[in-house]
């Protein structure tokens, strides 16, 4: 049993009277990780299928990114922006040729760089493209989500990020999500500066876009002048069988979005990447943060992306995707609880037979929790499956054998 002097409800407890009611967690209490598996303050164990949203791709507490946190924390952990450090030069160069872009701009959690190619995105538009000052308009898709900030809910469908926090931000426009008519007939308007887009949807439920939707995105975006933005902060970094989504289509955004998995889940890091002709419009003293790309966050980015390439976990997420998913449409066919399974790689979802009103996904969860997996609902009736990328086939089948013993009970 891990020591404590607090029980998990006591703990739940604390937050409920002393924290910010923003959340709605699972009620269990962890205290450690390793690999695929975290514990909770009891000592039970888990298998954990949110990986943080997709932070820990590289499974909880990678002893190689710990070792590069506590090597580089005993040397130097901030300097801000206002000298060098010599992390952050080297980090660039290692992030720009592994991703192939001229540049990057490191920052620390994955809205800040959504916020961060927003800025990019109208600087182009006013020096690059041309667009009268103050007109350029940002277009994002219908069930996107990027974050929470104000700008960001300013494009969101969703009303509990949007309602009581108007006015939103002008010169957004949201349209259909997999529609090229829309987008095609939208890119007409020549103040269009770019369009933000997720490859795949993944807090809308794990959405996969029709094949050549993306593809097309960025035909169109080409032709009209306006730069094709991918937010991979959390397809990105080898979660769906590819080092990026869009790497499925042959694609390079304009501007790439990263974050979560960027740092393997041990310290906050999140960048964009753009060639010169866009990153070199914003200025000294136009953006900027106190803690972006500092050495600490440097030397862990760099070693959760070594980690990605040299354990091969792209080609692993790939190969357990189509494992899972086999096992779950025969779980589609004998049940009449799970309606489809959809994803790419290890990002995947299960949508439960029931409305989005409905408590049956979320109550399935806490079994799942009772036999020993972690996972969690999103917008009521889907539940997300996203494991570390480490995880091996037998305790992929194992975990699959857990999800369909809890299902079938619970129909019974």
């Amino acid at each position: 049993m891990i020591a404590t002097q607090l029980s998990s409800q006591d703990l739940m407890n604390l937050e409920d009277k002393y924290g910010a009611h923003n959340y709605h967690p699972l009620p269990v209490v962890l205290a450690k990780g390793e690999g695929v598996f975290v514990w909770d303050i009891e000592g039970e164990r888990y298998y954990d299928f949110l990986s943080a949203y997709s932070a820990v791709n590289q499974g909880h507490c990678h002893p190689r990114i710990v070792n590069a946190l506590k090597e580089q924390a005993e040397q130097l952990t901030l300097t801000s922006r206002a000298f060098y450090n010599d992390k952050l030069g080297p980090f660039e160069k290692y992030a720009a040729e592994y991703f192939d872009y001229d540049r990057v701009l490191a920052m620390n959690s994955g809205v800040e760089a959504v916020e961060t190619a927003m800025k990019l995105c109208k600087k182009w538009g006013y020096k690059v493209k041309g667009i009268p000052r103050y007109e350029a308009k940002i277009l994002f898709a219908t069930g996107n989500f990027h974050g929470r900030t104000q700008a960001i809910i300013s494009a969101s469908m969703d009303p509990d990020a949007t309602k009581d926090y108007g006015p939103y931000l002008p010169g957004i426009e949201v349209i259909p999500y997999n529609n090229l008519e829309a987008l095609k007939e939208v890119l007409k308007d020549p103040h269009v500066a770019g369009f933000i887009v997720e490859p795949i949807q993944g807090e809308a439920g794990v959405f996969v876009p029709d094949e050549g939707y993306l593809e097309g995105v960025a035909k169109l975006c080409k032709e009209a002048n306006v730069l094709f933005i991918a937010d991979e902060v959390q397809t990105g970094i080898a979660r769906t069988g590819r080092l990026l989504a869009c790497d499925y289509y042959d694609i390079k955004p304009d501007i790439l979005i990263l974050g979560k998995a960027l740092s393997g889940g041990v310290f906050p890091v999140s960048a964009v990447l753009a060639d010169d002709e866009v990153m070199l419009t914003i200025k000294p003293g136009e953006h900027g943060s106190t803690f972006g790309g500092n050495p600490l966050a440097c030397a862990v980015a760099t070693a959760a992306l070594e980690v990605i390439k040299d354990e091969r976990l792209a080609e692993n997420a790939n190969h357990l995707g189509k494992i899972f998913r086999d096992r779950m449409n025969r779980l589609v066919e004998k049940s009449d609880l799970v309606a489809s399974v959809r994803g790419k790689g290890l990002l995947n979802a299960i949508i439960i037979n029931d409305s989005e009103e409905s408590k049956t996904a979320w109550n399935i969860c806490v079994a799942l929790k009772g036999n020993g997996l972690l996972a969690k609902p999103t917008h009521g009736n889907i539940i997300r499956f996203a494991p570390p990328l480490v995880m091996t086939e037998e305790q992929l089948h194992e975990c699959c054998d857990i999800i369909e013993r809890t299902i079938e009970r619970f129909e019974g």
